[in-house]
């Protein structure tokens, strides 16, 4: 995974670009009505239930907008919320406030979705060993956003991009000339530019499962769209191995019966991509 500096400079990165877009050259409604000197204090209302998440992003927004704006947090990330809840107050310049809006909005209403969809999924594995992850199935742009939703909400990050593990995918092998091949050119690859990446490869079968066995260094294999029965028997052959991991399609229906074939991981890009914004308003007071 990437560091947290990394991490940070993302999230810069996305407040940086997403002000650019939103405000422009001025927040002219704002201008155009608000004195400059004047000041207010709004407060950040829940209109759903769910997990709340983005709390902790929001300082970062209304910081970076204005320092001089000042929260009081009453529900930090990963409160559970209900609907007339006051997840926090924020007060100051009431043209900044404005200009922050739109964007801790638009943000804290998407983290919070993805939060308690996965805090739905980590429920249903309950009493098992295996966790559940994120994909790059992201909104371009606010990776770093969506991964840390899924943080708050109980999950594991999976790689967050192409360069910080190998994934070697239907494709790669295919294009590489199978299995084996994509593998050992991975391993000369990585020891020719000094990398250190973790290897998964991916299954699509229990003869392919045998065939990556053969080859060391490997560090999970991923099974995909494997039914319960070769489910259980991957990972009754491939043992302490290395790890294993479930993806393909998997639904609140069919999470349950996949951990309890013994996997290490599910993996579901649906945390991300498959979610309906929490509704929350920033209400002045």
């Amino acid at each position: 995974m990437i560091s947290e500096e990394q991490f940070q400079k993302e999230l810069d990165l996305i407040i940086t670009n997403a002000v650019r877009e939103d405000v422009g050259d001025g927040d002219h409604s704002s201008l155009a009505c608000i004195p400059a000197t004047a000041t207010g204090k709004a407060k950040l209302l829940v209109k759903d239930e769910g997990i709340i998440a983005g709390v902790e992003f929001a300082r970062m927004v209304f910081q970076y907008i204005d320092p001089d704006l000042k929260m009081e947090v009453l529900l930090q990330d990963g409160s559970s919320v209900k609907y007339g809840d006051v997840v926090f107050y924020v007060e100051g310049s009431s043209q900044s406030i404005l200009k922050a809006e739109r964007l801790v909005l638009n943000a804290m209403q998407r983290m919070s979705a993805i939060a308690t969809k996965t805090q739905d999924f980590v429920s249903l594995l309950d009493g098992t060993d295996t966790k559940i992850l994120d994909t790059r199935k992201t909104t371009p742009g606010i990776r770093a956003l969506e991964k840390w939703a899924v943080k708050i909400g109980g999950g594991e990050n999976h790689r967050f991009a192409l360069y910080d593990m190998i994934m070697l995918k239907d494709n790669h092998i295919d294009f590489a000339g199978g299995i084996t091949k994509a593998i050992v050119k991975t391993q000369e690859y990585l020891n020719e530019k000094g990398k250190d990446l973790k290897i998964i490869v991916e299954a699509r079968n229990l003869d392919e499962v045998d065939e990556i066995l053969k080859s060391t260094g490997v560090h999970r294999i991923l099974l995909d769209n494997f039914d319960y029965d070769d489910t259980r028997e991957a990972v009754n052959r491939i043992g302490e191995q290395c790890q294993t991991e479930s993806s393909g399609g998997i639904n609140e229906e069919t999470i349950r019966t996949y951990a309890e074939c013994g996997v290490n991981f599910i993996s579901s890009g649906a945390l991300t991509h498959s979610v309906y914004n929490m509704d929350l308003s920033l209400k002045a007071v």
